[in-house]
């Protein structure tokens, strides 16, 4: 999850202002950017438990840590939950699951560089705490009533919520990390097709990069116990979009998809 957006705060009161929205992310090829998003679990190397918010080994005090590198401070009610330097942010998930949001790249090598500088100031910051990260789709070995909770706002919303529809939600929110990419289009046209084209991809991409057969210490009989989490998590919300391969498939109906979404709140 990203960091705080900088949304319009004009009123939503016509469904054609979302339809326009999305329409208006259409961009020229030479303005194509990638944005990615990389997540990781922080523990403390003396016992491997996760960080919690709090103390001299928390992730507050390694994102304090961080700022010497450029980062600007983000905070919510007094406490410091994520920070920015140029385009780029750095956020925590539910459990404290440190994420870097990517700035906007024109290429996949700026992208290499921008995640290997972000982890060479993690680990610069890490070491002097005693602190560890480990990239992996689902927390090895600690129990959900393990693993602490981060003072933002909307968690409080979803850990409330999550229960109410599935089983599994509050280990997607706690017990998970991922990598995930952001892409631009020209127009519906290529927004369709490369829709189309990433979830056709998805079981592949899984299967390729599957690393969460581990729970609470043992096998769990799973190469990627994180996509499992997934079918038993929110079906409101995830699964396969079947009608993205309709003919009628567009930035029309993708909106009519989100308004039928029900709200959290």
């Amino acid at each position: 999850m990203s960091g705080p957006s900088a949304a319009s705060r004009e009123p939503i009161r016509h469904r054609q202002q979302l339809i326009d929205s999305i329409a208006s992310g259409s961009k020229p090829k030479s303005a194509w950017r990638i944005g990615t998003e990389h997540e990781k679990f922080g523990f403390r190397l003396d016992d491997l438990r996760p960080l919690s918010w709090e103390g001299e080994q928390g992730i507050g005090a390694l994102l304090e840590g961080l700022t010497r590198f450029g980062w600007q401070r983000v905070s919510e009610n007094g406490k410091l939950i994520a920070l920015s330097r140029d385009g780029a942010s750095v956020t925590l998930e539910p459990a404290g699951q440190l994420e870097l949001s990517g700035a906007p790249l024109e290429t996949i090598h700026q992208t290499c560089v921008e995640i290997n500088t972000h982890l060479r100031e993690v680990k610069s910051v890490a070491d002097g705490m005693g602190v560890g990260f480990l990239g992996m789709g689902f927390q090895p070995k600690w129990r959900r009533e393990d693993m602490p909770w981060m003072p933002k706002g909307r968690y409080a919303i979803m850990r409330r919520y999550m229960p109410t529809v599935g089983n599994l939600g509050l280990d997607m929110m706690t017990r998970t990390c991922t990598v995930q990419v952001n892409l631009d289009f020209a127009d519906e046209a290529d927004m369709v097709r490369k829709f189309r084209t990433s979830l056709a991809l998805q079981p592949i991409a899984t299967a390729l990069f599957a690393d969460s057969p581990f729970t609470e210490g043992k096998l769990n009989g799973y190469l990627s116990y994180r996509s499992h989490i997934w079918t038993d998590t929110d079906p409101d919300r995830t699964g396969m979009l079947d009608f993205v391969f309709d003919e009628s498939f567009g930035f029309e109906r993708y909106v009519d998809y989100l308004l039928d979404v029900p709200m959290y709140f």
